[in-house]
């Protein structure tokens, strides 16, 4: 079997990025709403300024990860999050050869440590992040919504 093609998606793949986002929402139980998750996705398709996006599969994606910037005096300055990581077809790898290529490419950008969150619910996405290297941590993550978005 040929290794999956990883690349980093730019503006022109909007229109592969948005079904893959939608699945994605559907199976996580998230709103979906294509104005904001194209609003949102825009900056990032096209600079390196607050994150990435990442595309398997070519020459039709088959599933994606956004990596997106954060700045912490814990961690020293830059580091990531890993804000989603979907793949259409589980049990092949996919995910494992997207998850390593956007660590390589966190660490590539100057991020000292990725964190990502995964729902209460999920403990098998949770086994999957720890036999990458991903340890659970003490900390709690709470929200506020600032605004309309």
């Amino acid at each position: 079997m040929t290794e999956p093609q990883v690349y980093r998606a730019q503006p022109a793949d909007l229109p592969a990025v948005l079904p893959l986002v939608e699945e994605f929402c559907a199976a996580d139980r998230h709103e979906f709403d294509e104005a904001r998750v194209t609003r949102a996705l825009g900056p990032l398709l096209a600079s390196d300024e607050h994150g990435q996006v990442w595309l398997i599969g070519a020459p039709r994606p088959s599933g994606y990860a956004v990596l997106t910037w954060g700045w912490s005096l814990e961690s020293g300055g830059r580091e990531a999050l890993l804000d989603e990581i979907y793949v259409r077809e589980r049990g092949r790898g996919l995910g494992a050869a997207l998850l390593d290529r956007v660590v390589a490419a966190a660490a590539e950008a100057g991020a000292s440590a990725m964190f990502l969150e995964t729902e209460a619910h999920n403990a098998r996405v949770r086994a999957f992040y720890a036999r990458h290297g991903f340890d659970a941590e003490e900390s709690i993550w709470m929200s506020r919504v600032l605004g309309a978005g």
